[in-house]
């Protein structure tokens, strides 16, 4: 018998006209793990900010990934009902963010914040890379409440059957995802950034870890219904925007280690 997904109502807390929705709580938890990790982090006497300066980093960044996050979400998943409906781009409360598009609005907030403080991109990158993940995997826990996102059919004991879809026992990818991406890639870059390390190699391997965890994830997980498999029957949106990740991320290692190693000489 596979248990069946409890049906949670998607918002927490209603006061009068004010909605407040578990997906937004789960946001608010990933930034507040990300103020409170940061500072710890940024007593590494190789940190390009100070404990009491990653309030203002983090206030960037969420200006940053709700900005981005929802274009990207608009351009990459859901452009022809934005073009039929322009003013959807605005009701965020409504669901729909990109991690993808949330990563450039992030990048774009690092340059702007690392120009503040006289900090190089990279550092910023290599900084936030790890704290990242901490809303990666609440994000995801926010999906799996709202009852979203779910996986394929599937016969394995830890299946779940997902009502809003059919009565199929189907992976949590939701569940996934939290764990490799969240968990997973949080305490592989924790450990590799306890060390001082060559500028730019955290923010490579991050590139890397999420674009492998993501891209294995997308072969149990149904991709959207308006966009479908792309190519080859299993080829997803989601892996086709992960695929430059991984080498992009590849490249910056490579780079960052050869830079480091020339330099040395």
């Amino acid at each position: 018998m596979y248990p069946t997904h409890p049906f949670i109502d998607p918002v927490a807390i209603s006061l009068g006209p004010l909605s407040i929705h578990w997906y937004g709580i789960m946001y608010l938890v990933g930034f507040a793990g990300f103020w409170w990790v940061g500072r710890i982090h940024a007593r590494k006497p190789w940190s390009p900010v100070k404990p009491e300066q990653v309030g203002d980093m983090l206030f960037y960044g969420v200006i940053g990934i709700i900005v981005g996050g929802r274009l990207g979400y608009i351009l990459f998943y859901n452009f022809d009902a934005w073009l039929a409906d322009p003013a959807m781009l605005l009701r965020v409360w409504q669901g729909g963010m990109s991690f993808h598009g949330g990563l450039i609005g992030a990048l774009v907030a690092s340059w702007l914040y690392g120009r503040k403080v006289n900090a190089r991109f990279f550092q910023i990158t290599d900084f936030i890379a790890p704290l990242a993940c901490i809303g990666l995997g609440t994000g995801r826990i926010g999906n799996w409440i709202n009852g979203e996102l779910w996986g394929k059919p599937t016969d394995l004991p830890w299946a779940m059957i997902f009502p809003a879809a059919d009565m199929l026992p189907r992976h949590p990818s939701q569940l996934y995802q939290a764990a490799l991406e969240g968990l997973a890639l949080f305490t592989l870059l924790w450990l590799f950034s306890r060390h001082q390390r060559p500028v730019a190699a955290v923010s490579g391997l991050f590139l890397i870890g999420y674009g492998v965890f993501r891209f294995l994830v997308e072969f149990v997980r149904l991709p959207d219904a308006h966009i479908g498999y792309l190519a080859f029957g299993w080829l997803t949106m989601g892996q086709l925007l992960t695929l430059p990740m991984v080498l992009a991320g590849i490249v910056m290692m490579a780079w960052a280690y050869n830079r480091n190693k020339s330099a040395t000489a």
